[in-house]
């Protein structure tokens, strides 16, 4: 049994949920994968699946090993392109994890370039307004935007947007341009209903601090909602610019009380728990870093260095 092999099998059984996944990315017949799980647990004596309804699932001392395991193996990537040196390719699977919306306008666009860039190199994208579990569902790097909630997670700041009250021109020219923050209390506001979002927003303008309850008709827990019910002319909302980047350049929506500020929103780039980014996950954040800043000189340099 090649024990490194092995272990890349049962880290791509976890991930994918089965072994036909691990068998369609390792280019191998199911039953290979099958009797290499089967004699990495002999070897280890104990069992690391079990069956659910799902698929298949780590046992507790598989998710261990999952653990230690996914580690071992990017190591020795590591120590494989340290012996090869800067040029050497980046292959296997990226896996990163981004907002639906965020992903969608500002990651999407940008993945031809680095994949092009990076031939021998997959992407899987899990894509969700909530944060998930880093860990458990094996990521190797997630783009997360405000405050975070764990402050035991790897994390490096890319970038920093405003926070804007945005709405379309119809919506305003029905409704009217409220003049200062107290008067979005007579406005419907399109709430975001997740964390970082909410009815609850402090203004500041100079010395100035105003907090305000917005309220409205429509809520949503994804930001695709709260984009459509905009859209749609349902409200104003309050958002990070990221959401609305086309509209705003296109003037299909526009900000209003702009002379006064709301605190602004980080962009994160954030790995497992006490796990150093991989090899393939620095590049993808030095891709995409300059990229978010707006810094074309910057963003062609990084290509390069990427290439």
């Amino acid at each position: 049994m090649n024990r490194l092999s092995a272990m890349e099998a049962f880290v791509l059984v976890v991930d994918s949920g089965s072994f036909s996944g691990a068998a369609r990315q390792l280019r191998v017949g199911q039953p290979a994968v099958s009797k290499a799980i089967a004699q990495l647990e002999e070897f280890l004596g104990v069992h690391l699946l079990l069956r659910t309804t799902h698929g298949l699932a780590p046992t507790e001392s598989g998710q261990n090993f999952y653990e230690h395991a996914k580690r071992a193996i990017e190591s020795a990537e590591e120590a494989v392109l340290a012996a090869r040196g800067a040029g050497a390719a980046l292959s296997g699977h990226l896996r990163v994890s981004a907002a639906v919306t965020f992903a969608r306008l500002h990651v999407m666009p940008l993945l031809p370039a680095f994949l092009e860039a990076h031939p021998s190199l997959d992407i899987d994208l899990f894509l969700d307004d909530r944060n998930i579990d880093l860990i458990e569902a094996g990521i190797d790097v997630a783009l997360r935007m405000g405050a975070l909630a764990d402050s035991s997670l790897t994390a490096r700041r890319i970038a920093q947007g405003r926070r804007l009250v945005i709405g379309t021109p119809e919506y305003f020219g029905r409704a009217g341009v409220p003049a200062t923050p107290t008067d979005l209390v007579g406005h419907q506001a399109v709430i975001y209903d997740q964390r970082g979002g909410g009815d609850t927003w402090v203004f500041r303008q100079g010395s100035a601090e105003t907090s305000v309850i917005v309220g409205g008709r429509v809520r949503a827990t994804a930001a695709e909602g709260v984009r459509e019910a905009v859209l749609s002319g349902l409200g104003l909302t309050i958002s990070s610019e990221w959401m609305f980047t086309p509209e705003l350049k296109s003037g299909q929506v526009r900000a209003v009380l702009e002379d006064w500020t709301l605190p602004p929103i980080d962009l994160w780039a954030v790995s497992p728990t006490g796990r150093r980014a991989s090899a393939k996950a620095r590049a993808f954040i030095s891709f995409m870093e300059p990229r978010f800043f707006g810094n074309e000189e910057a963003a062609t340099s990084a290509a390069d260095a990427a290439a």
